[in-house]
This record gives C-alpha cells, sequence and structure tokens, in this order.
C-alpha cells in the first residue's frame, strides 16, 4: 500500500509541474486556444481528484472508518492527525472544485480558473509535505 502512496505522489507532482509551466499566460491562452483550455482543465482535474485519492488511500492505509464524502476523506487526515485539522477542512474544498469541473464544466469561467484555481497551487504542494511528513514519521 505505502508504494501505491508514492506513486499517487509522484503523480500529483506531475501533474503539478504541468500545471504551474502551463498555467503562465493563461488569461491570454484560456478564450482564444481550444486546446490549451482542455489540457489545463484535464490538468486541474486531474491533479484535484489524485488528491482526495491520495486521502483515500491513507484512510486505507491508516485502518481508518470509511468517509462519507470526497470532502470528509481530506477532511478525516485532519481529525486523525494525518494533516494539520485546519489545513485539512480548508483544502478539502478541492474535492467541489474536482465535481465542479467533473460536472459542470460547460459552466467555468476563466477568470476563476486562471486566478483562483491556479493561485492555490501551492496549497496542493503544501498537502503533499503533510502527508510525506507524517508517513517519514509513522
Amino acid at each position: 500500500m505505502l508504494h501505491n502512496i508514492e506513486k499517487k505522489i509522484k503523480k500529483i507532482e506531475l501533474s503539478y509541474v504541468l500545471l504551474d509551466d502551463i498555467g503562465r499566460d493563461c488569461k491570454e491562452k484560456f478564450l482564444v486556444d481550444k486546446i490549451y483550455q482542455g489540457a489545463l482543465l484535464h490538468y486541474l482535474y486531474l491533479i484535484s481528484d489524485s488528491c482526495i485519492s491520495l486521502a483515500e488511500m491513507m484512510i486505507k492505509y491508516k485502518n481508518l472508518p470509511s468517509p462519507d464524502s470526497y470532502f470528509g476523506s481530506i477532511d478525516m487526515l485532519g481529525e486523525y492527525g494525518i494533516i494539520p485539522a485546519d489545513f485539512a477542512y480548508e483544502f478539502a474544498k478541492i474535492a467541489s472544485f474536482r465535481n465542479f469541473l467533473a460536472h459542470h464544466y460547460e459552466d467555468i469561467d476563466y477568470i476563476i480558473v486562471c486566478e483562483k484555481s491556479l493561485s492555490k497551487l501551492p496549497e496542493i504542494k503544501l498537502y503533499i509535505e503533510h502527508i510525506q511528513k507524517y508517513l517519514k514519521s509513522a
């Protein structure tokens, strides 16, 4: 199981690097380049979904009770001290973002994607760091 967790972390890190790279000049590219738009939204979906999957893997690894939602998966990591509780509660909002990308992609506002969503990338890096720190101490 630990090997799969490490693989998932690597997948998130790769998506992070790609998003960091293609996120530059987002406002200029998003409306005029449909391929860019698709790639950006795809990687945002992948990274948000992978963060939720990582939470679920950690829950299984620690043999914790099954959460009732994607939000609950990440929030539970905070409840059990795997990541800081205040960070977990805020970061768990990535579950709503993932669901929005999956089900309401036709309603996407490029300003929100380019300004707000991409500005939250450092939180993903911090999420990974918290989990890696926990795994090293466990």
